[in-house]
């Protein structure tokens, strides 16, 4: 049975880590607020591109275009999107094993498939394992402005037109809420043109007509819409590229969040049961005292 200090240490011990989890989820919900702000502000962007992107290829040749043609996929990319930390429960592990299952059972019918990491985690997680690992972006997360993502989908979108890849995919986990998240894996390219479907962003105001009132307009392009189409594809590409490192980090911080409180209410039963154990340990050392106390009166007499 533990001695009554022992009982004392642990209880503090578990205390002090209570607070840290309170503190994290505390932070977690903070940065899970101005997470889901810019996925707000990007959304109708990315919503209205895609729309474009429909309209310009219903009247233009898609085969000139390279971003668009769909070719027999030998060899394939994927971006699995992990975290650069720890402590968000399944948030990683869910990513890293839907990766790894796509895979070894490579389900597109490839007959290569390389992976590019964005994370952390999913490096550490494939460098244990044998998979083809195409490169590695580190130090993206902790800053992922929209420039930094361009570059990498520059890369991604060079690869692809080189030849190196017939197709690439992307791997993250979508956004659903503070307690849902989701794992996808989606094509990024080649890029097969669809209509948007307006959605309307809480506290935004979306006038429903105005895409109705377009209907049936001829516009005039300067320049052409095969050039316009040419500039706006890998545009669409690093922003939907963008959105989806938006949706990780907002996933991430809801999945760390509900981690920490999970974690929080833990530490607190844990707490009330060494409380517990330490007042029984307590009231026995109290009742052993006494008796020795009163077994020494008794033999004076």
């Amino acid at each position: 049975m533990p001695t009554l200090k022992q009982v004392r240490r642990r209880l503090t011990s578990v205390k002090n880590t209570q607070k840290i989890t309170r503190a994290m989820k505390l932070v977690a919900a903070a940065k899970l607020r101005r997470a889901q702000d810019n996925m707000l502000r990007t959304q109708p962007y990315a919503t209205r591109i895609r729309q474009v992107i429909w309209d310009l290829s219903e009247h233009t040749n898609r085969d000139v275009h390279p971003l668009l043609q769909v070719r027999e996929e030998k060899k394939a990319l994927m971006l699995v999107i992990t975290s650069d930390r720890g402590m968000c429960g399944a948030f990683n592990s869910n990513i890293n094993r839907r990766a790894e299952r796509y895979v070894h059972s490579l389900e597109g019918g490839q007959e290569e498939l390389e992976l590019a990491l964005l994370g952390r985690k999913g490096r550490d997680y494939f460098r244990r394992r044998k998979v083809s690992v195409f490169k590695e972006y580190m130090e993206v997360l902790s800053n992922p402005t929209f420039e930094r993502i361009a570059e990498i989908g520059a890369e991604i979108t060079a690869r692809f037109i080189d030849g190196g890849h017939d197709a690439v995919y992307v791997v993250y986990n979508e956004f659903k809420s503070a307690i849902s998240q989701q794992v996808v894996v989606e094509r990024l390219l080649p890029i097969v043109p669809e209509r948007a479907c307006p959605e309307r962003a809480e506290g935004a105001e979306v006038d429903q007509g105005a895409d109705a009132r377009l209907e049936g307009i001829e516009f005039a392009y300067e320049p052409s819409r095969d050039a316009i189409l040419s500039s706006m594809l890998p545009l669409y590409v690093n922003v939907r590229l963008y959105f989806a490192v938006l949706e990780s980090l907002a996933a991430e911080m809801g999945a760390r969040m509900t981690a920490m409180e999970s974690a929080t209410k833990n530490a607190g039963e844990l707490i009330g049961r060494l409380t517990l154990q330490y007042n029984k340990a307590r009231q026995s050392a109290i009742t052993t005292e006494m008796l020795e106390i009163v077994g020494g009166a008794e033999a004076l007499r």
